[in-house]
């Protein structure tokens, strides 16, 4: 026997017939192996974990009318749904740029694509913030087309070393890099009640942001760490046992993903890296050069509207989406994650 040949571990096993935890998924998180599986978990209106369902993919390529020979960006790369559909349109002669700054799922989704076909050639992918698309303009020239996806992938929602949700017990990180600033846990050490109050205010409308922003800080002023989801989530629930018991469960369920945006929000300055991203938008685009926006919450929705609604009247864009187009129903049914989406567009002039 060779006394240096590794033991062979064995995969975890689940108990019982559904696998709970995100590594026991093993069949999920290898989609090309597991097909089968994969389709089961869609057609129950779930998404696989390790994966991310594009929305709106139709109403996106209809707008964006893609033709062979343009040059366009998708500014949220994430597991590169979209890209796919729009580097379909854009060959022969077309290229695309993306974006993302995500150093895990980046190269996975370049690999994913590579192995489809689409290489170098047609796909130019950069590790950046799309807050910086002057910087891909001076590489490319002005685009044809432009995509942002601003909804957080599923693949890091799932994850629970990520920290994203409430729901499994992980790092209480909520960064989009994770080899990039600061976690969520250390902002919380530093934000004083009022700053604490306004964030859950400003970026997620949390109507008991009073309540919840003293129970967190009573614990941040004694030193007490919250460094775990489950952490955070204990205090909001305890901050709102006040509530009558019927509705109490729900309550503190929706305060708690609000809570949880908030503080997301705020560790990657989501609105001040979409703020400028929408003041350099008119100049990244060609003449007639098209843009769509997906937001996910009234925050992000509110900016994309006045900034387009802004230029309109300016003569910039000579036309934009009157009202924002949602989901369709059969969509929203077979993916839950899609309800809350809005699309607005905008054509420069």
């Amino acid at each position: 026997m060779d006394e240096n040949k590794p033991e062979r571990v064995r995969r975890e096993r689940y108990k019982g017939t559904h696998p709970r935890s995100f590594k026991q998924k093993y069949k999920e998180l290898q989609p090309d192996v597991y097909k089968d599986d994969i389709a089961k978990v869609m057609e129950q209106g779930r998404t696989p974990a390790g994966m991310h369902r594009s929305i709106c993919v139709d109403e996106i390529m209809e707008f964006l009318a893609i033709v062979p020979g343009q040059i366009g960006m998708d500014a949220t790369l994430g597991y590169g749904g979209h890209s796919l559909e729009m580097l379909k349109c854009l060959t022969p002669g077309g290229h695309l740029y993306a974006t993302d700054v995500d150093s895990i799922e980046l190269p996975k989704t370049r690999d994913r694509l590579a192995a489809l076909g689409y290489g170098p050639e047609v796909l130019t992918i950069k590790k950046m913030n799309f807050s910086g698309i002057d910087q891909i303009v001076a590489e490319s020239g002005p685009l044809n087309f432009v995509l942002a996806d601003l909804g957080v992938s599923s693949m890091q929602i799932d994850n629970p070393d990520r920290g994203f949700s409430f729901k499994v017990d992980g790092p209480l990180d909520l960064r989009l890099n994770p080899h990039s600033g600061k976690p969520a846990s250390a902002l919380l050490k530093k934000l004083s009640l009022d700053d604490l109050e306004d964030i859950l205010v400003v970026n997620s409308d949390e109507p008991y942001a009073d309540v919840i922003a003293e129970a967190i800080y009573t614990k941040t002023k004694k030193k007490i760490e919250i460094s775990t989801t489950f952490q955070l989530q204990q205090i909001i629930a305890e901050a709102l046992e006040f509530l009558p018991a019927d509705s109490r469960k729900e309550t503190i369920k929706k305060s708690c993903q609000r809570c949880f945006q908030a503080l997301r929000i705020e560790v990657n300055d989501e609105f001040g890296v979409l703020e400028k991203f929408l003041a350099k938008l008119p100049d990244a685009l060609a003449e007639n050069g098209r843009v769509a926006i997906l937001s996910f919450h009234s925050g992000e929705d509110r900016r994309v509207k006045k900034s387009f609604q802004s230029m309109l009247r300016a003569g910039i864009y000579k036309e934009i989406t009157a009202e924002p187009i949602r989901p369709t129903a059969e969509e929203s049914n077979s993916n839950p994650r899609a309800r809350s989406a809005k699309l607005r567009w905008a054509i420069k002039v």
